[in-house]
């Protein structure tokens, strides 16, 4: 059976229906309408702590990347289980700090800080800037001074170690915009050792996303290991090593993500030799398969030997198949004896708004629903109103029960900040 029970522990048959935990997801879409982002409490709390237990025995702050999914109710799961947040945006801090996650876990990064979202950060007191560039570092100085403060830093290195992944979230090459390369690093440390309103306090990398394979860490982290003895060496003492994110998720039913604990032991005794705590920055592996998009079957349409399903979601919704080629499974809600192969397309005026390309799945009628897996993070974080479509509505589900963690927009949502031009 092509729609099985296999994929996801968390989205599974009941009765030959779709269920998210203990709920049907058929009795949502009934209540909420379609389309909508679908996610299960219980499998970010158990990833969580699979985190927590991969790394109990080495001092480690686990900082949620919150750009995989800032949605605050989503945020606050994690604050209520300890974790903070790594952020690229002041709007993302907003969140955080919306969400009650505390100044001391919370680190930025980023290679476009803006004067405005610098400040906010400092006056938060945040942990860290993971700074990207020597003028950045001057620009934050020049800044704390202002407000009569010393700002933490940590300096963003590139390890130029190749992640195996999709080139547009690869970060941790040559020739990449991210970070400093790591032969240049340790002439950068000492010049920002002169600043009277920086305090360095770490080291940061980050390879990229959706990795596979452990070994990209190892070469980097190892890699990033010789710089902070040779710090020492000059005198510069460093208290954090952080070490990014970008743990892979299973999108199709043959991906084998890395082990959570293979990992941690792979990284820990590497950073041990250096003597400094540990902080990890992971996102996608945290949400991003806990989280569905449901979306509607409007037409079925045949074109010789192409068939096509036209739901009423698309690249608005879920760009990722979009702009990377990337594969979400992609399942029938109610399962039926019968299969077809068709793409799975949207309503966007693109060529590429599809969210699956000749996907066998049950057969599907007009009104039928369907599951876009693996899709609680960058979904609803990247989502848009292009065509002037608004975005979708988001719920939560916790065992037996569900809400609503985001309202759908409506039409005059999307004029409100224009209607001034028009009156």
């Amino acid at each position: 059976m092509i729609d099985s029970n296999d994929f996801n522990s968390y989205f599974r048959y009941k009765d030959g229906v779709l269920h998210c935990e203990d709920v049907s997801i058929e009795t949502i879409a009934k209540k909420v309408g379609t389309p909508f982002y679908l996610y299960s409490k219980k499998a970010i709390i158990d990833k969580i702590n699979e985190y927590k237990e991969a790394f109990k025995d080495y001092p480690t702050i686990i900082c949620y990347a919150a750009k995989a999914n800032s949605n605050l109710s989503i945020l606050k799961i994690f604050q209520e289980n300890d974790i903070g947040c790594d952020i690229v945006s002041g709007g993302e801090l907003y969140k955080a700090k919306k969400a009650g996650i505390p100044s001391n876990k919370i680190v930025y990064a980023g290679v476009g800080k803006t004067d405005f979202e610098i400040e906010f950060a400092i006056r938060e007191n945040i942990l860290s800037f993971n700074v990207e560039s020597y003028q950045e570092i001057e620009v934050i100085n020049s800044i704390a001074e202002k407000v009569g403060k010393v700002a933490r830093i940590s300096i963003r290195v590139n390890p130029d170690v190749d992640p195996k992944t999709h080139p547009y979230i690869s970060t941790g090459m040559k020739k990449s915009k991210f970070g400093i390369d790591i032969d240049e690093a340790l002439n950068i440390y000492k010049k920002a050792m002169q600043f009277k309103n920086i305090e360095i306090i770490g080291v940061h990398c980050h390879i990229g996303s959706q990795i596979m394979s452990i070994s990209p860490y190892i070469e980097a982290v190892s890699k990033v290991a010789e710089l902070v003895d040779k710090l020492k060496k000059e005198g510069i003492e460093l208290k954090y090593f952080d070490i990014g994110g970008g743990i892979g998720i299973k999108y199709k039913i043959t991906d084998e993500p890395p082990n959570i604990k293979d990992f941690a032991n792979a990284i820990i005794p590497i950073v041990k030799q250096t003597g400094l705590n540990l902080i990890i920055e992971p996102g996608r592996s945290l949400i991003g398969e806990a989280g569905a998009l449901i979306t509607k079957v409007l037409f079925l349409k045949d074109k010789k030997e192409k068939h096509f399903v036209i739901v009423d979601s698309g690249m608005n919704d879920l760009v990722r198949p979009s702009i990377y080629d990337a594969y979400h499974h992609i399942m029938a809600v109610k399962i039926k004896d019968k299969t077809i192969k068709a793409d799975i397309v949207g309503p966007i005026c693109e060529s590429g708004d599809f969210l699956g390309i000749d996907r066998e799945i049950c057969q599907v009628e007009r009104g039928d629903l369907v599951a876009v897996m693996s899709a609680g993070a960058y979904g609803a974080s990247m989502s848009s109103n292009y065509n002037v479509r608004p975005r979708a509505l988001e719920v939560l589900v916790d065992n037996n029960n569900f809400k609503i963690i985001r309202e759908r927009e409506d039409y005059n949502y999307l004029i409100k900040l224009e209607e001034e031009v028009i009156q």
